[in-house]
């Protein structure tokens, strides 16, 4: 069986409801307390979305995340966000055809599961190592982190943009 690089999948039980866990991806103020040091959702008319206000299809964002100076960012685009347990967007600037991370959030018998798939993975060496396995491990980590955030309120990530090659940022 050949290996798949265009694709992979995280999945995790996180002991929230469906809505928290939604908010924390689909918000401004969501988004700043497990991934991000800032995030900018805009909607379509180029307005800031503030605090709790949920992202829409068609809304764009500029991420920075903490151990990293501004210089290093992220911009996409919301393809699909459903307002309860779904949420699509670009990730990686990969060019015209961009990556997408799809996030989905049910439940699993007892268990509310968050998943991520991120696709359209470049197979190139810099899209298996940078992307494949790069953002693998970050993913790992953060949804590890929105975990711990729902369910005790620790932050396990380096906030210090003094202090490079650690797990947590």
């Amino acid at each position: 069986m050949e290996f798949n690089w265009t694709t992979f999948t995280k999945r995790i039980d996180i002991a929230a409801s469906v809505e928290a866990i939604y908010k924390m991806w689909a918000t401004k103020d969501g988004m700043e307390k497990w991934f991000l040091r800032n995030c900018f959702y805009k909607d379509r008319t180029g307005q800031l979305l503030e605090g709790e206000a949920l992202v829409s299809e068609g809304d764009s964002f500029l991420w920075h995340w903490h151990g990293w100076q501004d210089d290093v960012d992220e911009k996409g685009e919301i393809i699909a966000a459903n307002g309860t347990d779904g949420l699509t967007f670009t990730f990686g600037q990969t060019g015209a055809e961009n990556m997408v991370c799809r996030v989905r959030i049910y439940q699993e018998g007892a268990a509310t599961i968050c998943e991520l798939v991120q696709e359209n993975i470049p197979v190139d060496e810099r899209g298996k190592s940078y992307y494949h396995i790069g953002c693998n491990t970050g993913w790992t980590f953060y949804m590890a982190n929105l975990k711990s955030i729902l369910e005790g309120g620790i932050d396990l990530r380096n906030k210090n943009v003094d202090l490079k090659n650690v797990i947590n940022s």
